[in-house]
């Protein structure tokens, strides 16, 4: 962004405030001033003033809840890493097969390649999950989608994960022995 055109965040879509959106605004403006003073250049400001969201990306997105229950918890006492991992791998299917009834009018959840997972906090009895899974890509062969369980609760993030998944393969029924 060239730091000598000021621009309004209002015009910037989604849904952070709007004196977030112009903080950061004026912060990157800041930095680019204080560069430029320093008559540092680089190639920074000429690739970062290009970068926009896709416009016509279409994107699968499920939202749900659940409260963790005793039968979730491992010998801690805290939300069980498997049954996390459960969680991300059931939902982060969804907005894949949304998605696909979306764009093709037929739901295929795909069959798991890779699922990569961070754990960052512990959730306990009675504490309430939100999980976000979005779509990130939707190809003939490879799906892929990212998954958040977010703690209610606590306002904190539980875990976090990409799952790639890949369209599965009609099964050769003839036994060649």
């Amino acid at each position: 962004m060239d730091s000598r055109e000021r621009i309004d965040a209002s015009t910037i879509p989604g849904n952070a405030p709007q004196h977030l959106k112009q903080s950061l605004l004026d912060l990157i403006s800041a930095e680019a001033k204080l560069n430029r003073a320093r008559g540092t250049r680089g190639f920074e400001p000429e690739i970062a003033s290009r970068i926009a969201e896709e416009p016509e990306r279409l994107e699968g997105r499920v939202v749900g809840e659940i409260t963790v229950h005793d039968d979730m918890l491992n010998g801690r006492g805290t939300i069980h890493g498997a049954c996390s991992a459960l969680l991300i791998d059931n939902c982060s299917s969804m907005p894949i097969a949304l998605l696909n009834l979306a764009t093709t009018g037929k739901g295929d959840l795909g069959v798991s390649q890779s699922l990569h997972i961070l754990y960052h906090a512990p959730a306990v009895t009675n504490d309430k999950l939100r999980i976000v899974s979005t779509s990130i890509t939707l190809g003939s062969r490879v799906l892929s989608s990212r998954c958040e369980i977010w703690n209610v609760t606590k306002h904190r993030l539980v875990a976090s994960g990409v799952h790639t998944k890949m369209v599965a393969s009609v099964p050769n029924t003839s036994s060649k022995l």
